[in-house]
């Protein structure tokens, strides 16, 4: 079994595998469609997904100079109303003074023979002195600092901005503890997650990332298995397809950190696929 000589190696993917390598396995080598929802009710899940996307979209927007007032008539919805006046109010990136932003910043580099790739919602940079992760999350529920600090997201992010950032600040790599991820909730706008960097995480995260993408490499395809928490598999599109049952799980379920990863719904924006906000 060869994985495809196209696969980047993303958070999401990398995430995959670590919660169900046989998720992995369908997803980005046999790239399997599976029609089923992540969550039920359908509508409701639909539904935040959307209003998610449309939120993302609305921010990138303000960041790259649409003014604040014309943005906030296309928030007629309750949820996302609330979520975008938190911003205007709150206004996490602009926190720092003296800074560039880079809103949707792609980085990637090579890492174990193939590529690592992050997308980020916002990276703001004060020159020569920090680099800040801006990542918007529009769950219900504000994620746990210690959770979020083990997942992949966390750990691709601010490793790839110390490895391949260079040319956000100047020329010159940005040393690991010039780096922080901020994890920001449109619900919970007083408390972000801060999760600062060092140098021995940067060197653990190489470690660890690099053995797991040669881990993947190395696997034959009846190795990729089942997941032994079976409390995922209620979240998962391929439930049905692995025989892990028919029903999806239900929104607001989530009460324990095997489950929290899916209160964001697991949505990958890809803003390439959404299309620009019209006036």
């Amino acid at each position: 079994m060869t994985i495809p000589a196209d696969l980047q190696f993303s958070q999401a993917s990398l995430q995959d595998f670590v919660d169900c390598p046989r998720r992995f396995y369908l997803r980005y080598v046999l790239r399997v469609t599976w029609p089923a929802v992540a969550a039920e009710p359908v509508e409701e899940y639909e539904r935040h997904q959307q209003l998610g996307l449309t939120f993302h979209r609305m921010v990138q927007q303000h960041l790259v100079g649409i003014p604040e007032a014309r943005l906030t008539p296309l928030a007629a919805d309750p949820d996302l109303e609330r979520w975008w006046r938190n911003y205007c109010v709150y206004r996490p990136a602009e926190m720092l003074p003296d800074t560039t932003r880079y809103p949707e910043a792609t980085l990637t580099a090579a890492l174990a023979g193939r590529r690592l790739l992050a997308k980020y919602d916002l990276v703001v940079v004060q020159p020569g002195q920090r680099a800040v992760i801006f990542d918007w999350k529009t769950s219900p529920k504000r994620g746990k600092p210690l959770t979020l600090k083990a997942r992949l997201q966390t750990r691709v992010y601010r490793y790839l901005l110390a490895r391949a950032g260079a040319h956000l600040n100047g020329g010159q790599p940005f040393d690991p503890a010039q780096i922080e991820m901020v994890y920001w909730f449109a619900e919970h706008p007083e408390a972000p997650v801060r999760l600062p960097y060092d140098a021995a995480q940067y060197h653990d995260d190489k470690v660890y990332l690099t053995g797991l993408i040669e881990q993947i490499l190395s696997l034959d395809e009846d190795a990729f298995l089942l997941t032994e928490d079976e409390r995922r598999c209620a979240y998962c599109p391929y439930r049905s397809y692995c025989d892990r049952g028919v029903k999806a799980g239900t929104l607001g379920d989530d009460e324990d950190d095997a489950t929290e990863d899916f209160a964001e719904l697991r949505v990958e924006f890809d803003f390439e696929q959404i299309a620009e906000i019209a006036f």
